[in-house]
């Protein structure tokens, strides 16, 4: 129906007071709402009603039309029960954004104008509705339980002529079209673009443009969790949901294209279901053996559980795998230790842990992931190692050092998208073991991974690993020491040299560096700072004098080291 319509209607009651050249919009439906900022519950199209309780002052009419024209809406109707006249500073920001702006009498109830607006909506709908209707029946007929989703993204190839794919929220494609992939570096752009969205609270579709190429982005959300997720499970939500990407611009499409696609992104959540359901004996699985590695469990009864989840983790393999404990955490600013946090970083877990490029094309049926706490678990078998050569009965290098997973090569192509789905308040890190080889070593692995990812919680940014390789370190130890210790450490001895290089620009601290990285040797350390020897012989003197310390004692150097690494 036409805003035309509602004002020719009497007993509605509405008065135009502004966008009179505006009345064929047409009107899609109808809210009623008093939040200063109700775009997040706006769709394009609607008539919003308000009794303007959001209104302060003059200066909130700006803002207010700014967020309802740049939702779409068909016009706003003010109500005059609560301040009598609808405000001037209402009038010119609806002028301003060519919004249609009525007042509704205080006799009519903004109920009555609901009831008149959803009775016409809905009757001229029934006919549009038909078509779609009909195309989503053919949609059920052939779609995921009959083939995947590939088959409902070849429909919309012949009967829409748009191309489209299903991404995980790494970018990894889960199904496209025909024979025509996405790039991996657009995937993973494309992802990265919808877990921004999401997380700006932006609503679907994203508009993505990638290359010179325009994506409409539809996220498929959990079937059984219903439609759009509430305000604080987006942040868990996002970092698992796959995403439908549609190469044509949105802004271009009709109402009922746009249901249609939202009807295709609820048929791939059914097939995104049955995969997550077949990953249950896998998880349960790993479960088992977490609960009985924490709980001290003999290593026979442990090797028992390893040999029953064998043949369901590799299929095929006749021996005996390695196994590689990889440990995953999430953290959100303010949101403490919950099984929530857990689920979250087992989902991120087996989708890194799934991408081919990752751990081989056939990784698919090699995740077990299981979540305890606020973390998640990964059992990881690989190959066995090879047997001795028999000429000269040297082991050859093995099947499972070459299969076995590396922390940074875990994240190298994910690091991205995540990142965006984390925003400025979430947090991955992760821990990777060394490669065992019985049931004897898996309790070590685990403490090895855990160790590994504290390691990596210690380091700046958004997605950190460390690996079992850097746990022969100081590394290992610096993250462990509290906070006040590290701080009191540091500050007695650099904050003589820093305030002495304030004061002087001596470079003591830069020079400390240079001295300790040279191991000790004048010659190399003047050379590397471009210094005669007996100026470095000074500069040392002065940071001997200044702390009380002396740089030919082993115990003083490695005191400015770890002050250095700590600071």
């Amino acid at each position: 129906m036409r805003l035309r319509a509602l004002l020719e209607t009497d007993a509605l009651g509405l008065r135009l007071l502004g966008g009179e050249a505006e009345l064929d919009r047409s009107v899609r439906g109808v809210m009623t709402t008093d939040l200063r900022d109700p775009s997040r519950y706006l769709s394009g199209g609607e008539l919003v009603l308000t009794g303007l309780a959001w209104r302060r002052g003059p200066a909130d009419s700006e803002p207010f039309v700014r967020i309802l024209a740049g939702s779409g809406v068909a016009g706003l109707a003010a109500g005059e029960a609560e301040l009598g006249d609808v405000p001037d500073d209402l009038v010119e920001a609806c002028a301003h954004h060519r919004l249609p702006l009525f007042a509704v009498h205080e006799t009519v109830a903004f109920a009555t104008i609901t009831e008149h607006v959803v009775r016409q909506v809905s009757g001229e709908r029934a006919g549009d509705l038909a078509a779609v209707v009909d195309r989503h029946r053919r949609l059920m007929t052939s779609g995921p339980a009959g083939g995947g989703p590939e088959v409902v993204l070849d429909l919309l190839g012949s009967d829409l002529d748009l191309r489209a794919w299903v991404l995980s929220p790494t970018g990894r494609q889960v199904a496209g079209a025909g024979d025509v992939p996405l790039a991996g570096p657009v995937g993973v752009a494309l992802a990265g673009h919808h877990l921004a969205a999401v997380r700006g609270g932006r609503r679907a579709p994203h508009r993505a443009v990638v290359d010179g190429v325009t994506y409409a982005l539809f996220p498929i959300r959990n079937a059984g969790r219903g439609a759009a997720p509430a305000s604080g499970e987006v942040r868990e939500s996002v970092l698992s949901d796959w995403l439908l990407a549609v190469e044509a611009d949105p802004g271009d499409w009709p109402t009922a294209r746009l249901d249609l696609l939202q009807g295709v992104t609820q048929l791939i959540a059914v097939e995104r279901d049955r995969r997550d359901a077949a990953r249950t004996v896998r998880r349960r699985l790993a479960q088992e053996v977490l609960e009985l590695v924490q709980t001290g469990a003999p290593p026979a009864e442990i090797a028992a559980r390893l040999r029953v989840a064998a043949p369901v983790l590799l299929p095929g393999l006749g021996t005996a795998p390695q196994w590689q404990v990889v440990v995953a955490r999430v953290d959100w600013n303010g949101a403490g230790a919950t099984a929530a946090s857990g689920a979250v970083a087992q989902a991120v877990l087996e989708e890194i842990l799934i991408d081919p490029a990752v751990v081989g094309p056939d990784s698919a049926d090699r995740i077990a992931v299981a979540h305890t706490g606020d973390e998640a678990v990964a059992l990881v078998p690989l190959p066995a190692p090879a047997a001795p050569t028999r000429d000269t009965g040297d082991a050859p290098e093995s099947a499972g050092e070459d299969a076995s997973l590396h922390a940074e090569a875990l994240l190298a192509a994910v690091r991205d998208p995540l990142s965006a789905g984390l925003a400025d308040d979430g947090r991955l890190t992760l821990g990777v073991s060394a490669a065992v080889h019985s049931a004897e070593g898996l309790r070590g692995a685990l403490e090895e991974a855990r160790h590994a990812r504290r390691v990596a919680a210690a380091r700046p940014g958004r997605v950190c690993a460390a690996g079992h390789h850097e746990l022969a370190s100081h590394v290992l130890l610096l993250p462990f020491v509290p906070d006040d210790v590290r701080r009191a450490f540091t500050a007695r001895l650099l904050d003589p040299l820093r305030e002495y290089d304030r004061r002087h620009r001596a470079e003591l601290i830069p020079t400390l560096e240079a001295f300790l990285d040279c191991d000790g040797s004048w010659t190399r350390c003047a050379a590397r700072l471009h210094l005669h020897v007996n100026t470095l012989r000074y500069r040392v003197g002065r940071i001997e004098q200044l702390t009380g310390r002396d740089l030919a004692r082993l115990e003083d150097k490695l005191d400015f080291f770890l002050a250095l690494r700590m600071s």
